[in-house]
C-alpha cells in the first residue's frame, strides 16, 4: 500500500509542476504494481494440489511414498510456484532423527495453462508416533518480487507407526516369570474346574459339591474342594512422566519404555489372556488441528504455524485401555502406545489414586518406570497391601539408579527388574526375580 501513495503522490506533482518524464514513469510503475498484484492473486487463486500417501500405519523401519500433485485451474500459465510439504521439525532436527527423507520435498515449478507438475519423495520412519505429514503450503507471486501470495492448499496426512514389540525369551517358564498366572495366599474365590482333593460333608454344602464317587466308596457324604482361582493376564501401567525421563538419554529411554510395554502386552495377549493399559502420557491426536486448511497467508511463517500440529496439550485425564481379552485388544494397546508422548501432568503415584479403583483385581499390575521415587515405591506398595500382584520393570541406564529404586521397591515388597537395552528387555523373564 506505501508504494502506491508514494507512486500517486509522485504522479500528483509531476502533473501540478509539468513533469513529463515523472509522470510517464509514475503511471508505468502503477500500471506494473497494478498489473503484478492482478496476477499474483489470480495464479495463487487457479493452485490447486492433491497428495497421495501409499499407506497409513507402518512399522519401524518402514517406508511410505508420497506424491504431490500441483494443478493449474486457469489458462494463464504460473511463472513460478515454490512447493513444500510440511512434515515436523521437532522429527528431523532430533538426533538421532525420527524421520528420514529420501527425495524432494520443497520443489519449484513453472505450471502451464491447465497443466499438472508432480513431487514425490519417500519417508522412512526410524521411531514409532504419530506423524502429520503435510499440509501443503504453495507460495507463488509475480516476476519482479513487489507480490508474494501463500495458500496451504492440501489436508495433511496422519501416519501412525506402532512401536516395537521384541520376543521375551522364556516367558514359557511359569516360575521364573513376572507376569501370568499368580495363585492367590487366600481363599475368597475357587476355580470349580480345578479338584485339589475330598474332605466329609459339612452342613450348607450345595449338590453340585458332593464328591459321589467318594460318598459310594465310603459310604458317607463327601465334598469337592477345589483350587484357589488364579491371577490370569496383566494391566501394564506406563509411567510416562517428563520428570521420570532425563533429558540426556532422551529419546531412547523413553523409547525403550514404551518398547516395554508393548512387549508386555503382546507376550501376555499370545498366551490368550487378559490384557490391558494406563498411561499418564498424553495423546498425540490431542494436538491435531481442526482447521486451517486451503487459506490464503501473506506470509510463509503464518501458513506454516496455522497448519502444524498444536505444541502442547493440557490433557491431565490417564489414557486406559480397558482390561479384558479379545482379538482387537492387542492392537488398541499397540495404537496407544505409539500415539503417546510424555507429559507435565499427573505424576505416577497420581496416576495410580486416580485409576486404582479400575484395575481388575484377578490380573497381574506390571509397572514400566523409569524412575522410582518414594512416593512411587509408596503408591505400588499399597497397591500390593491391597490385595493386588504387583511387579515393576525398571528402565534405567544408570547402574546406581537402578539398584537404588529396586531396593526401594523391594522395601515394599514388591517383585522388580530392571532393563537397559533391548536385548536386557528379551532377556527379561529369565532374570532372577528380586524378593
Amino acid at each position: 500500500m506505501r508504494w502506491y501513495l508514494a507512486a500517486a503522490f509522485l504522479l500528483l506533482v509531476a502533473i501540478v509542476f509539468q513533469l513529463g518524464l515523472l509522470a510517464y514513469a509514475m503511471y508505468a510503475l502503477l500500471a506494473l504494481l497494478i498489473t503484478s498484484r492482478v496476477l499474483a492473486r489470480s495464479w495463487i487463486e487457479n493452485l490447486s494440489a492433491t497428495r497421495e500417501c501409499n499407506r497409513l500405519s507402518a512399522e519401524i523401519g518402514d517406508k511410505v511414498a508420497v506424491a504431490i500433485t500441483v494443478a493449474n485451474r486457469g489458462r494463464l500459465p504460473v511463472a513460478w510456484v515454490l512447493v513444500e510439504d510440511m512434515l515436523p521439525r521437532a522429527a528431523l532436527v532430533q538426533r538421532p532423527p525420527r524421520l528420514n527423507i529420501t527425495g524432494r520435498r520443497l520443489g519449484l515449478f513453472m505450471v502451464r495453462g491447465n497443466g499438472r507438475r508432480a513431487l514425490l519423495y519417500q519417508l522412512t520412519f526410524e521411531m514409532r508416533g504419530y506423524y502429520q505429514i503435510g499440509p501443503c503450503v504453495l507460495e507463488t507471486g509475480d516476476l519482479f518480487g513487489l507480490h508474494r501470495r501463500y495458500r496451504v492448499a492440501t489436508e495433511p496426512h496422519f501416519v501412525l507407526v506402532y512401536p516395537k514389540v521384541l520376543p521375551l525369551v522364556g516367558f514359557d517358564i511359569a516360575s521364573r516369570k513376572p507376569i501370568g498366572e499368580v495363585r492367590l495366599s487366600h481363599r475368597l474365590f475357587e476355580d470349580p474346574t480345578r479338584i485339589s482333593g475330598v474332605r466329609l460333608y459339612l452342613a450348607g454344602d450345595p449338590l453340585n459339591r458332593v464328591h459321589w464317587r467318594a460318598t459310594a466308596r465310603t459310604g458317607t457324604l463327601h465334598s469337592k474342594i477345589f483350587e484357589p482361582s488364579c491371577i490370569v493376564g496383566a494391566t501394564v501401567v506406563l509411567d510416562f512422566h517428563v520428570a521420570s525421563f532425563p533429558s540426556r538419554h532422551e529419546p531412547l529411554r523413553s523409547e525403550l519404555a514404551v518398547t516395554a510395554a508393548a512387549s508386555l502386552a503382546n507376550a501376555v495377549y499370545q498366551l490368550g489372556q487378559q490384557i490391558g493399559l494406563v498411561t499418564n502420557g498424553r495423546d498425540a491426536v490431542d494436538r491435531i488441528r481442526q482447521q486451517g486448511w486451503d487459506h490464503e497467508y501473506r506470509t510463509r511463517k503464518s501458513a506454516q504455524q496455522s497448519a502444524g500440529m498444536n505444541e502442547t496439550s493440557d490433557r491431565l485425564r490417564p489414557l486406559l485401555v480397558p482390561t479384558r481379552r479379545g482379538a482387537e485388544q492387542l492392537r488398541n494397546i499397540l495404537e496407544t502406545l505409539a500415539r503417546v508422548e510424555l507429559t507435565d501432568g499427573l505424576s505416577f503415584a497420581q496416576l495410580l489414586d486416580e485409576t486404582a479403583a479400575r484395575l481388575p483385581a484377578d490380573a497381574t499390575v506390571i509397572a514400566v518406570l523409569g524412575n522410582v521415587t518414594a512416593d512411587t515405591a509408596f503408591a505400588l506398595g499399597n497397591l500390593r497391601r491391597r490385595g493386588y500382584a504387583v511387579t515393576a520393570v525398571l528402565v534405567i541406564f544408570d547402574e546406581y539408579e537402578a539398584t537404588t529404586g529396586l531396593g526401594m521397591l523391594m522395601a515394599e515388597g514388591i517383585d522388580a527388574r530392571s532393563i537397559s537395552s533391548e536385548t536386557s528387555l528379551s532377556a527379561l523373564c529369565q532374570q532372577q526375580m528380586v524378593r
